[in-house]
């Protein structure tokens, strides 16, 4: 870490031509920033992504910096990663996606705790579409999914007894992420007897279903989530993977580690081998349990 350290204000003094003042300035924050890495157990800058840059920029807000000290410092380490790049030390930017307006820092959109409650309680429970509805908003919320991988879930996939769920993420990866008592008792209802009344007498593998048995779709997810955030009353925009965010930042915030959170996105970065030699199935099934709002 030192040396990539040393080697990229190097490059800013002799390639950038950057005034001593902005070079000690950007040291310190690149330094401050590695410290975070090496406290939370994370020794290869490889090993990081847009979560660890989720929970370092929370880290900085706790701190109390303001919106535009936090900026800086993510404009620092930004181009810090293009310069990891730029010499082929890493294949992705995790802070590309990660928005710097004029005004300050933009974090990922999500919505509060108490957002996220009444927005799980807004479908109608004594509907089928209601009851399928609300078991895949705890789904969602629940193990972090993506909106495709939410969708395309089998019946086979979810484990009601040992409170788990199989995922098929980007790249065929498997992964397995606990869910909480919540989205157990939502998805043991729909199984028990809304799928059965919207199947009616219609074959399907998949866990959630329209009409006939045809499987949810993405979009059809969406529009229903748009409706359910209008009623709820929620302002903000609101996606599935709005959704997603909410399951990574209520998590960290909560005092999850940073591993554990990564394992569960199920995130590129870092080999799904690699974790579980240093993660069970069982810490994190308590990892959940513990720091998850409706674990």
């Amino acid at each position: 870490m030192n040396e990539l350290i040393e080697n990229y204000l190097n490059y800013l003094i002799l390639e950038k031509g950057l005034a001593s003042n902005t070079i000690e300035s950007y040291s310190k924050d690149i330094i401050e920033y590695i410290n975070f890495l090496e406290k939370n157990n994370i020794t290869d800058i490889k090993l990081t992504d847009s979560v660890i840059i989720l929970s370092w920029l929370i880290n900085l807000q706790k701190n109390g910096l303001s919106s535009k000290s936090r900026a800086r410092h993510l404009i620092t380490i930004r181009g810090f990663y293009k310069f990891l790049i730029q010499e082929n030390l890493i294949n992705s930017n995790p802070v590309k996606d990660i928005n710097i307006p004029k005004t300050g820092l933009q974090l990922p959109n999500v919505i509060s705790l108490q957002e996220i409650k009444v927005l799980l309680k807004t479908p109608d429970i004594t509907k089928p579409m209601g009851i399928r509805d609300s078991a895949m908003l705890e789904i969602l919320y629940g193990a972090g999914l993506r909106v495709s991988e939410l969708v395309n879930m089998k019946v086979q996939d979810i484990n009601l007894e040992a409170c788990f769920v199989k995922i098929f993420g980007k790249g065929s990866k498997e992964r397995i992420i606990p869910i909480g008592s919540y989205a157990r008792q939502k998805v043991k209802q729909w199984l028990g007897s809304g799928r059965s009344l919207m199947l009616k007498n219609y074959p399907s593998y998949y866990l959630f279903v329209a009409r006939k048995g045809k499987p949810m779709t993405r979009q059809g997810f969406w529009k229903a989530l748009k409706k359910y955030a209008v009623k709820s009353g929620i302002q903000k925009k609101i996606t599935p993977h709005t959704i997603r965010h909410c399951f990574a930042t209520h998590l960290l915030e909560g005092g999850a580690d940073l591993r554990s959170v990564q394992t569960m996105l199920g995130h590129s970065d870092i080999s799904t081998t690699q974790i579980y030699t240093h993660i069970s199935s069982e810490y994190l099934i308590n990892m959940h349990k513990k720091y998850h709002p409706r674990g």
